[in-house]
């Protein structure tokens, strides 16, 4: 690809129709910022385990504080029968995703359940919430992804739902897990957000194109490896794309992604 581009742009470099295709085909405004597995934050309380891709907690960078509107990506590990007791929130769309195990929720508007793989919870925080969440299991351990988004409104009326998707029968393709409210794709937050789940095969390649003019997306491996507009990613690395329409994928192996569709202006 490169040594086209120089062809092209030596022999019509005053064409302004060449100058358009080669900027749609070949992003060359697109910026990107590579955050690999092992460059994330990590803690350790004994029945918690936890790596953080942005600042959280006792860990902090400041230059990981957010992605634009993303601002938690949190990759747990909870042990059996342990959690988080009843705390506080507010002006936050928090998103969890378990990957094994059943997570069991409570909150001050009255609303309980247990989560397991293959359900997605969301949770409005708005003008205040205060919630738990425990391992809904003694003998064995939950994991699980916790995602928080900046809310394009803030002091709504905070709400909860979850929702169970067919990520098993997934093959080549992708589904919305979260998008905006009004939307019928999965569940909805405030925000011009759009969370996708895909699965896979090796070598197969696919696109995915911004939904919204002026977001930039956060790729996050779950599995395997794959390489996103010419950059290689392995398991666990994060990879922010901004300035441009759509993404070419190529899977290197079996592999599950989580794509993040964010606002990049809060």
């Amino acid at each position: 690809m490169p040594k086209l581009v120089v062809s092209v742009q030596k022999t019509y470099r005053f064409n302004p129709v060449v100058h358009n295709f080669i900027n749609l085909f070949y992003p060359t405004n697109m910026k990107s910022v590579l955050y690999k597995a092992e460059s994330r934050g990590a803690a350790g309380y004994g029945w918690l385990k936890t790596r953080y891709s942005f600042s959280f907690s006792n860990w902090y960078n400041p230059e990981r504080i957010h992605f634009g509107a993303l601002r938690v990506l949190n990759d747990d590990y909870i042990a059996g029968g342990m959690g988080f007791g009843t705390h506080p929130h507010d002006n936050m769309e928090i998103i969890t995703i378990p990957m094994s195990g059943q997570l069991e929720h409570k909150d001050s508007m009255g609303n309980s359940g247990i989560i397991s793989k293959g359900e997605v919870q969301v949770m409005s925080a708005g003008t205040g919430i205060q919630h738990s969440e425990y391992n809904h299991n003694k003998d064995e351990a939950v994991t699980l992804f916790q995602v928080w988004v900046f809310p394009e409104k803030k002091n709504v009326q905070p709400r909860y739902d979850q929702q169970a998707f067919d990520f098993d029968s997934l093959k080549n393709s992708f589904i919305t897990i979260v998008s905006p409210m009004g939307n019928d794709e999965g569940l909805n937050i405030h925000q011009q957000a759009w969370f996708s789940i895909g699965k896979l095969d090796k070598g197969f390649t696919t696109e995915y194109k911004i939904k919204k003019e002026g977001n930039g997306v956060y790729v996050f491996v779950i599995e395997g490896d794959a390489v996103i507009n010419g950059i290689n990613l392995k398991r666990r690395d994060g990879l922010g794309i901004t300035e441009t329409n759509k993404l070419e994928i190529k899977a290197g192996g079996e592999t599950e992604l989580l794509l993040m569709e964010v606002p990049m202006h809060l």
